[in-house]
């Protein structure tokens, strides 16, 4: 039996959770991980941003 509910959430959300990337500047890909600048601003970055070093995260509200 499929999974019916499998990401369900993300059909809520803008453009179902998809942007570019303010880290990477992927395109189109899912925005679902936060992250908090230095400043304290929260940033939503992609999968493989959500472990980047604080300096590139910071890099992007600069």
């Amino acid at each position: 039996m499929p999974k019916t509910k499998r990401g369900r959430a993300l059909w809520n959300m803008p453009s179902r959770g998809r942007g570019t990337c303010p880290v990477c500047a992927n395109t189109r890909i899912k925005l679902l991980y936060p992250r908090t600048t230095s400043g304290g601003e929260a940033v939503k970055v992609c999968k493989r941003c959500s472990g980047a070093p604080q300096d590139k995260v910071d890099a992007v509200s600069g």
